[in-house]
């Protein structure tokens, strides 16, 4: 029996948020989580930028969900479910995993696993609870997989809790996790996204903490190997300044974005990897079959190790700052997101060097954040509103308000397109 979050015992005894006025009529799960769906499409005021062309067909974007928290994965089933996550960042959030339900987020798996707290940290195990997940993605069998870097506020972790939880969609019901000791999460860590070859038996993960790397888990196993720790590629880039509004993108001290190895991408055959820093314009590439005996090797010293990679690294192009990366199932491009100008762009992956071109720019896309695609091809995007955050405005409300958008990808709704432009009229 499905049960929405106003029938959990749990939801019955939070108590109201008075820090922002609530619209009338709502339940008391739209009153903590606010997730309202709103059909129908918007269109985008800007059209989509074509290099070398006046004019262009227009996109648009759906307002899929608004929440009442920080939002920043989302991922979507192949039967089409949505999930979504919000990180403990600048607040201790009621739900860490949801799926969004018939206009309501339902915490997931259940309201045990979301029921980790941080004045509660000692007196509730991190292992086999939510403690501050940043990621949730689909996996190619299937299930549900939820990567949880347990640092709450992307400060110290929380011993046990940093892990890979693999999800059964058929039970709803956690099949397996994989643990990740201070070798592979240590402290200052920050696990990021993640992504799993097709034949299901490798996972690859960014890590954006203090010093960013690869992670690469067979998941057979369970055992994982951090590689490119400390590598130029991994780090953010000292010459990039995040910037927002045309301005440098600031906390009250002084510090800007410092995010490492972030958006992640893997190519439809598993053949190839990509990643980037936020702090950082350059996109990179290695081929997946250098790392597959990273786990083998991993008594290897570090230093050799990540040598031998290295030497098989490429840079494929300058993205700018960018935190999302996702590879279309359809037609192979990447799709990145660019929170400086709050767009979307794309990438064509079929030659080296092609350039990127913008296919959705509009004010309402706040840090658009990570990437989800749909059975039907439709992409989904969260906005994180991270420069909107306490981190970087310090009298901004603890609990952050952020959305879920969609749209659907044209044959040639940018020029790098591997589909043919449209015949002139």
């Amino acid at each position: 029996m499905t049960h929405h979050q106003s029938d959990h015992p749990f939801f019955a005894a939070l108590p109201r948020r008075s820090a922002r006025p609530r619209r009338q009529g709502r339940t008391l799960a739209a009153a903590l989580l606010g997730a309202v769906l709103l059909p129908g499409a918007v269109l985008v005021p800007g059209t989509v930028l074509a290099q070398g062309s006046a004019a262009a067909p227009t996109a648009s974007l759906t307002k899929v969900a608004s929440f009442d928290h920080q939002v920043t994965g989302v991922t979507v089933s192949k039967d089409g479910r949505i999930f979504v996550n919000f990180p403990r960042w600048t607040e201790d959030t009621e739900v860490s995993v949801a799926e969004l339900k018939d206009g309501k987020l339902v915490p997931f798996p259940d309201a045990a696993w979301n029921s980790w707290r941080n004045a509660r940290k000692d007196e509730v195990t991190a292992k086999d609870h939510w403690v501050c997940v940043q990621s949730v993605v689909a996996g190619p069998n299937g299930n549900l997989w939820v990567l949880d870097p347990a640092a709450p506020a992307m400060a110290a972790l929380v011993p046990g809790g940093p892990k890979l939880v693999e999800i059964d969609l058929k039970t709803n019901q956690p099949a397996r996790t994989i643990a990740f000791d201070e070798s592979v999460a240590p402290q200052g860590s920050y696990l990021n996204d993640v992504r799993f070859a097709p034949d299901g038996k490798t996972a690859y993960l960014t890590d954006s903490g203090a010093k960013g790397a690869l992670v690469v888990v067979d998941l057979d196993s369970g055992r994982a190997h951090r590689v490119l720790d400390g590598d130029p590629t991994t780090q953010p880039d000292k010459s990039v300044t995040v910037t927002y509004d045309g301005k440098p993108l600031r906390r009250p001290d002084g510090r800007g974005v410092e995010f490492a190895a972030d958006g992640i991408a893997l190519s439809p055959d598993g053949k190839t990897l990509y990643w980037q820093a936020i702090k950082g314009k350059t996109l990179y590439s290695l081929p997946t079959e250098t790392l597959a005996g990273s786990i083998t090797n991993a008594l290897m010293p570090t230093a050799l190790a990540d040598k031998s990679v290295s030497g098989r690294i490429e840079p494929v192009g300058e993205n700018g700052p960018a935190d999302g990366l996702i590879i279309a199932r359809k037609d192979g491009r990447m799709y990145v997101t660019s929170p400086q100008d709050d767009s979307i762009k794309v990438r064509d992956l079929s030659a080296k060097g092609n350039t990127l071109s913008t296919v959705v720019q509009d004010k309402r896309l706040r840090w658009p954040d990570t990437f989800a695609e749909g059975p039907d091809g439709t992409l989904y995007v969260t906005t994180s509103h991270i420069q909107d955050s306490a981190f970087y405005k310090p009298d901004a409300p603890a609990a952050l308000p952020t959305e879920l958008w969609s749209f659907k990808p044209g044959t040639a709704d940018a020029t790098g397109s591997t589909a043919p432009a449209p015949a002139a009229r």
